[in-house]
């Protein structure tokens, strides 16, 4: 998988977009960014990827993939990506007025694993 099949969803469009432009995406950004990018990037290709943004180090990079890995973060959902976007100045969600912007899991197909891992979540929940 590539940065090509994440540019199937317009909102990481978006942040890759703004990442090679050396934008600071905000830490929401960065940390919605390694939520979903992870599954379809190389931990290598993220970090370079995160290291454009021009306030975030290699070290911090590093961390932030790690800290989603080891905690086996599912990419998130619509409203908390707009929840997470009024917290900082960086727009995540470049169109967040049209209803069906910026839901990762209708513009990407992830790995069977996630949808896995996210069942048993609910089902734990409703135990």
């Amino acid at each position: 998988m590539a940065v090509s099949d994440l540019k199937q969803s317009k909102m990481m469009a978006h942040l890759l977009d703004a990442l090679a432009d050396g934008q600071d995406i905000g830490h929401y950004g960065r940390l919605t960014f390694v939520m979903v990018a992870r599954h379809f990037l190389s931990e290598n290709e993220l970090i370079e990827q995160l290291q454009q943004d021009r306030d975030f180090s290699a070290d911090e990079a590093k961390r932030l993939y790690q800290q989603v890995s080891e905690k086996g973060y599912s990419p998130p959902q619509r409203d908390r990506i707009l929840e997470w976007q009024q917290q900082q100045d960086f727009a995540i969600c470049p169109d967040a007025d049209d209803p069906d912007a910026c839901n990762v899991y209708q513009d990407l197909q992830f790995p069977s694993d996630v949808y896995e891992s996210i069942s048993e979540y609910y089902e734990e929940k409703a135990s």
